[in-house]
């Protein structure tokens, strides 16, 4: 049980996958390469528990890396946007 000065650390957690901001130029590269705009990507709020301590802002562009029992590693893009 978590007390009251306690917090949750969301990252932490086993099952979170890794979150990181990418930059701009790498986010420019995302984009070429799914030949897509940032508006038409899978959206992630500016305020969700695994990425609000990383200080995110919209219009940054999130990298995951999620562990796969199948292919070894995946990664995703997000879009980070205001609710």
């Amino acid at each position: 049980m978590i007390g009251k000065k306690e917090k949750l650390l969301i990252p932490d957690h086993i099952y979170v996958p890794k979150h990181e901001i990418i930059s701009k130029e790498e986010a420019e590269k995302v984009l070429e390469k799914y030949h897509t705009k940032p508006t038409e990507m899978p959206l992630i709020y500016v305020s969700d528990p695994a990425i609000r301590h990383l200080g995110v802002k919209p219009g940054d562009m999130m990298k995951i890396t999620r562990k796969s029992p199948t292919a070894g590693e995946s990664i995703y893009y997000r879009y980070v946007v205001e609710e």
